[in-house]
């Protein structure tokens, strides 16, 4: 994820840097993890850190900024590909996306979505706008479904966030003891999604 071959994230070295903080916070936490820890897996001496990153918080922005955008615009782009398919096939095509992204990228993920509080201020409330953009496509699908008489779901902003928090979930567990590819889980919680906003009947 850290080399698309577009050169956008900065010269090898910041890459390297890039690749080795997010092992060192999935290892070790914010907290935990120093700039020498991050140097020292990434080849490079504590000074070469600083030549592509302000400190070590900088560092840890970068990733979680990047990180927000891509699976910002992963969401998008699974809407996008369905079209007019419907809110249904929007839900489950969203989902499906964002687990996958989840799992296939469980180090990253589990570091951009659990340590935040450690941000500055400001650039929290900048990664937590790519959050809001997320939470408001999933929301809005969910309304559409409602209005279309295709979901049943009383609680628009409860079945959001239970679906979200499901998602992000994976990568604090993934792999784990599970045998499922990434593909094969964002498939099992996208049937969930639709199962859990599904119009219930009742036999009588």
């Amino acid at each position: 994820m850290w080399d698309d071959g577009t050169g956008h994230l900065g010269p090898a070295s910041a890459r390297r840097l890039l690749v080795a903080a997010v092992d060192a916070f999935a290892a070790r936490g914010y907290h935990g993890t120093s700039t020498r820890d991050i140097a020292d897996r990434a080849g490079l001496s504590p000074a070469g850190v600083y030549v592509h990153f302000a400190s070590k918080e900088d560092l840890f922005y970068r990733i979680t900024l990047v990180g927000h955008q891509r699976t910002l615009h992963n969401a998008v782009l699974a809407v996008q590909e369905v079209g007019d398919g419907g809110p249904a096939a929007r839900l489950h095509a969203v989902i499906e996306a964002q687990t996958t992204w989840q799992a296939r990228h469980h180090t990253t993920a589990r570091v951009v979505e659990y340590d935040l509080p450690c941000l500055s201020p400001e650039h929290y409330e900048e990664v937590s706008a790519l959050r809001r953009e997320i939470t408001a496509l999933v929301r809005g699908i969910l309304h559409e479904g409602v209005r279309a008489g295709v979901f049943d779901v009383p609680n628009v902003d409860g079945t959001t966030l239970a679906l979200l928090s499901m998602v992000t979930d994976v990568a604090r567990w993934y792999p784990s003891n599970s045998r499922q590819p990434p593909e094969e889980l964002g498939k099992l919680y996208a049937d969930l999604a639709l199962r859990m906003a599904a119009p219930h009947t009742s036999d009588s």
